[in-house]
């Protein structure tokens, strides 16, 4: 054998290993849209505070009769109405309103209900298909909103920065995913369930499995999300 061929073949070998490795890497990333506890990376946040008003607007008054604006949750279990807090966290509750109006929501289901925890949906179809949405937006998790019983939060992904259209509904005090520091930012929480939280709980309840592919806590029966308006 050419004295030369075993170092190619060994730099052919190595490149191969990295190749294999960067792909089982990607492929095993956190599903997006999944609500983790882990925090990690950052993006940046002007870049994200500029698509977030090219798309949802600057303006900060949505509704004149109310700085707080109250949205009905319409679902097959019943109406959960929620009132956002615009001034704790205003650049969510525009990206909330954006989602809304536009009709993005009508349709989708609460994929993730987990008993003690929480209700999440806004992300995903009832055939498991996840819908494409807008660019994410800059987290707002240090307002002083803490994830108590009723709140309603972002989901997202590990990165800090990466909360589109699902959000959650808290079922306890899980003061945890509260932000701490910049280190462990937490969740953005942008308002609170003032009616349907019998509701909410009547979704707690729901048995849950694993569906398409490897997404647990997703309801035997699914929870639709009729749709989202302004009161």
């Amino acid at each position: 054998m050419n004295k030369y061929m075993i170092p190619v073949l060994s730099i052919v070998g190595l490149i191969v290993i990295i190749l294999v490795f960067m792909f089982v890497v990607n492929t095993s990333a956190p599903k997006s849209g999944y609500l983790y506890l882990k925090d990690e990376n950052t993006t940046d946040t002007n870049k994200i505070n500029q698509d977030t008003n090219t798309i949802i607007g600057n303006d900060v008054n949505m509704n004149n009769q109310n700085a707080n604006p109250i949205y009905v949750i319409e679902t097959t279990k019943g109406n959960i109405e929620v009132e956002l807090n615009l001034t704790k966290a205003p650049t969510t509750v525009k990206n909330f309103k954006a989602y809304a109006s536009g009709g993005f929501y009508d349709g989708t289901v609460f994929h993730r209900v987990i008993p003690g925890f929480m209700i999440q949906g806004g992300g995903f179809i009832a055939d498991g298909n996840q819908k494409e949405t807008m660019p994410p937006i800059a987290i707002e998790s240090n307002n002083g909103l803490s994830n108590l019983t009723g709140t309603i939060a972002m989901a997202r992904t590990n990165d800090p920065n990466s909360a589109t259209s699902q959000f959650f509904i808290n079922v306890a005090d899980n003061k945890f995913l509260d932000y701490k520091n910049e280190a462990n930012p937490g969740y953005t929480v942008f308002g609170k369930v003032i009616s349907g939280m019998d509701v909410v709980s009547a979704i707690e309840k729901v048995p849950t499995t694993t569906k398409f592919g490897g997404y647990a806590d997703w309801p035997v029966d699914n929870v639709k999300i009729i749709k989202i308006y302004l009161k």
